[in-house]
């Protein structure tokens, strides 16, 4: 859309090919190399781009609303955690919560890997401040900074995202607020370059962790990596020539998958814990 392009198979096929030679180079070339060299230019560019729309954007409605939006998060939490169909809409229900729930349960295991992997040498509180606290604080700017930037281009009438919204097209609305922020075209392809690079760090992540899990160690072969870089690309490929709707099939059915993971993964709730205690004791920390 940002270059003129036709959105068809062929141009989602070379964009699926370019990311996947990007994350699957990153995967093989290690955690230390290229891993975490796309990481850190991705939060260097996202810290940038977050101080552009802050200070040449709407700063003062994007503070107010950050303020007001936690402290209605906070007084709210258990109320909206807690919320069943009775209550909130069923397409709500099963649109967010359940299916994105499931979602996260589905992919912790590999992502608890891939942390720990590269916590190495760091304490189990720097973990969780890392983990729980800070990223969950820069994520809640984030979309302060971006949604929030949508809002009051809508409300000031820049921008109109509400046809968008109702298709629950987030592509077009995110292009749509991307060049209505400072800096117009270049800010969008900014945000657009961020969001790849985003991408290719979940392939390179998630190819690495899988080759740990496969080779039952925490230095796979390169090749190994790239093997399992390439199986992600390609069932990505069949799902796009297959068509929108067998990927809402595969969503389903990663909800269902979520339900033995989640037994699988339960025991952690008091294993992790004595694991912890356990290492502390070893290490005379307690």
């Amino acid at each position: 859309m940002l270059f003129g392009f036709a959105n068809g198979f062929t141009t989602q096929l070379f964009i699926l090919m370019l990311l996947a030679v990007v994350y699957i180079a990153s995967a093989m070339s290690g955690i230390h190399k290229g891993i975490q060299l796309l990481s850190r230019f991705n939060v260097f560019l996202a810290l940038v781009i977050g101080a552009v729309i802050f200070i040449f954007g709407p700063t003062l409605f994007l503070t107010n609303v950050y303020l007001q939006s936690m402290g209605e998060y906070m007084s709210s939490f258990f109320a909206m955690a807690t919320m069943t169909a009775e209550i909130a809409p069923d397409w709500w229900m099963q649109w967010w919560t359940v299916f994105f729930f499931a979602w996260f349960i589905g992919y912790a295991p590999l992502m608890a890997i891939f942390v720990a992997r590269i916590s190495r040498g760091r304490t189990i509180r720097q973990v969780m401040i890392a983990v729980a606290v800070l990223a969950p604080i820069a994520t809640t700017i984030w979309f302060t900074l971006l949604g929030g930037s949508g809002i009051y281009y809508q409300l000031t009438g820049a921008v109109d995202l509400t046809e968008a919204l109702q298709n629950f097209s987030f592509v077009v609305a995110t292009l749509e607020i991307a060049q209505a922020l400072p800096g117009g075209k270049f800010m969008a392809a900014a945000i657009l370059l961020l969001t790849t690079i985003f991408v290719a760090t979940t392939g390179d992540s998630m190819s690495y962790s899988i080759a740990v899990v496969g080779a039952g160690h925490d230095e796979p072969h390169f090749l190994i990596r790239a093997f399992w870089g390439a199986a992600m690309a390609l069932m990505a490929g069949i799902l796009l020539y297959m068509g929108e709707g067998q990927i809402g099939v595969l969503q389903q059915f990663i909800v269902l998958t979520a339900i033995p993971v989640s037994v699988i993964i339960l025991p952690t709730l008091w294993t992790g814990p004595k694991a912890a205690y356990a290492m502390a004791r070893e290490q005379n920390l307690l």
